[in-house]
């Protein structure tokens, strides 16, 4: 699996997937133009749209109604290093489930694949190559 990343000015980058494109940037007053959502609100969302994925598919094979389904996300930052420190998310189905089935709901969210990333550290390698258009000419 592979994306890329693509700087275009300023705070904004586009992130491309297949035939899909992202936009990041900054708001307004961190120096950016507020065109796409920043990267940690991207974060924030990949977590909630995830959960949201995995409940919706649970309902969906049990027959209970998804619709107006929603996911809610708060997050705090913490400091050294500078990172998300915690993500809260509400989860409102508006369906009639019981007790049992809430439970069951709970485990499946808990078990969503960027959840779990994040509770198994994920190994993050990162390097440096030069662009052979970026290439200073030797003299």
């Amino acid at each position: 699996m592979a994306l890329t990343v693509f700087y275009r000015s300023g705070t904004r980058f586009d992130i491309t997937s297949g035939s899909h494109t992202v936009v990041t940037d900054q708001p307004v007053e961190d120096g950016g133009h507020d065109e796409g959502m920043s990267p940690v609100d991207l974060f924030v969302g990949s977590i909630a749209s995830c959960v949201g994925y995995f409940v919706g598919r649970y309902c969906e094979r049990h027959r209970i109604p998804a619709q107006g389904l929603r996911v809610d996300a708060d997050w705090s930052m913490a400091e050294q290093p500078h990172r998300v420190g915690a993500v809260s998310m509400t989860i409102t189905l508006p369906a009639r489930i019981t007790s049992e089935q809430r439970e069951r709901l709970l485990k499946v969210a808990h078990g969503c694949t960027v959840h779990q990333s994040l509770a198994v550290p994920t190994k993050v390698a990162i390097e440096m190559v030069a662009d052979s258009a970026g290439k200073e000419e030797s003299r």
